[in-house]
């Protein structure tokens, strides 16, 4: 068995479940963005959408869960970046990792989701989907068909394959995520890697017509085992942070890397950092560039650091999660900062935390969510 897959295992079956709702609204409070999730549900997938509220919490649009079309695992699964949206707002992409397809989702004007296309993901379980413009990338994790590979979405919302854009992987890379950094001129992948390693970082250059050029030296070498969830600075798109998921317990770590215009990775000074938690698996900054989160799911905690302008990290605090935290997954920030929501999948929830320059309060979860979540996407 592939290692996230055990990984991912063990959270579930040691994880607690929350039930409640994080706060409450006044009747009528008008929703001021909105939070959605891969469900990633056994048989027909779909994905379920909440209206943001501006105390942070989140109630269900109505309608919710919305048909997603392919089918989804059922049973956690490690990867990062499972649902993503277009910069324009008008779709979301969801990868439905049972059934080898992408689904693409019209985002109507009260939040509620239309199923406009579902199409074939070049591959075989699909997990991460990247999306810079009307390019498409998605990582493939399947053994015997794992693979990065590129579509175009064309303004009605359907995919069309780019000739020539795969790019195969060893059955054993393992690949966790795949991101593009802000001006769609680079995409980087990370491949975790069996238990003991080794751990390798995909970096490409991509050209006009959508297909890749592996940078020179790529894949790099991780500096630590299990290179997991990923984000470039938003202020700073030549900085890349990645999360070290599997050097054990207590010895959680975020790499810092200086990222050249032909896509070479370089390690900032005094990465990677230490974060003193176990399995540091997903990573968000805030849109200001001055703070990073690292999710640490077996630790079920949150760890805190400022980022400063050269790259180099701080750690600061780190806040325990309540309900089901030890199966914390994906995070996303709301546009103003002032909350970061965590799927925790085993606890079938969304955890809200408000964020204080850094500083994290548990405000709880909201539960309710079918399958085993995986992905969110924060507007």
């Amino acid at each position: 068995m592939h290692r996230i897959a055990r990984f991912v295992a063990v959270i579930a079956a040691t994880a607690t479940i929350a039930l409640g709702a994080a706060g409450s609204v006044l009747a009528g409070s008008p929703a001021v963005g909105h939070v959605y999730v891969n469900d990633n549900t056994a048989g027909r997938n779909t994905v379920s959408g909440f209206n943001r509220h501006s105390d942070g919490s989140l109630t269900p649009i109505a309608g919710s869960p919305f048909d997603a079309g392919g089918a989804g695992l059922g049973t956690p699964t490690g990867s990062a970046g499972a649902l993503a949206r277009t910069p324009d707002g008008r779709y979301l992409l969801a990868a439905d990792a049972a059934s080898d397809e992408i689904s693409v989702l019209r985002v109507r004007p009260n939040g509620s989701l239309r199923l406009v296309d579902v199409e074939s993901s070049n591959g075989s379980r699909p997990v991460s989907v990247a999306v810079s413009g009307d390019l498409v990338y998605v990582a493939n994790v399947g053994a015997g068909d794992s693979n990065y590979t590129g579509f175009r979405l064309d303004r009605g919302g359907h995919l069309r394959p780019i000739p020539g854009s795969t790019f195969a992987l060893p059955d054993d890379a393992l690949p966790g995520q795949v991101l593009f950094g802000a001006n769609g001129h680079v995409l980087v992948g990370t491949r975790v890697g069996p238990a003991a390693g080794p751990s390798f970082i995909d970096s490409f250059v991509v050209a006009a017509d959508g297909r890749l050029t592996a940078a020179p030296g790529s894949p790099f070498p991780a500096q630590r085992i299990g290179p997991f969830g990923s984000a470039f600075r938003p202020t700073n798109s030549s900085q890349l942070f990645v999360s070290n998921a599997h050097d054990g317990p207590g010895a959680g770590s975020v790499s810092a890397y200086e990222v050249g215009g032909d896509g070479t990775l370089s390690a900032i000074a005094g990465s990677p950092f230490a974060d003193n938690q176990t399995a540091p698996c997903w990573v968000a900054i805030t849109h200001d560039g001055s703070t990073l989160f690292a999710v640490n799911t077996a630790s079920g905690s949150v760890s805190s650091y400022a980022i400063a302008a050269n790259g180099r990290l701080t750690l600061g605090s780190t806040t325990a999660l309540s309900g089901s935290g030890l199966a914390a997954f994906d995070a996303a920030l709301s546009p103003d900062d002032g909350y970061l929501y965590v799927v925790e999948s085993a606890g079938r929830a969304i955890g809200i935390l408000a964020n204080d320059g850094g500083s994290l309060t548990d405000l709880g979860s909201i539960g309710g969510i079918p399958g085993a979540p995986f992905g969110i996407v924060v507007d």
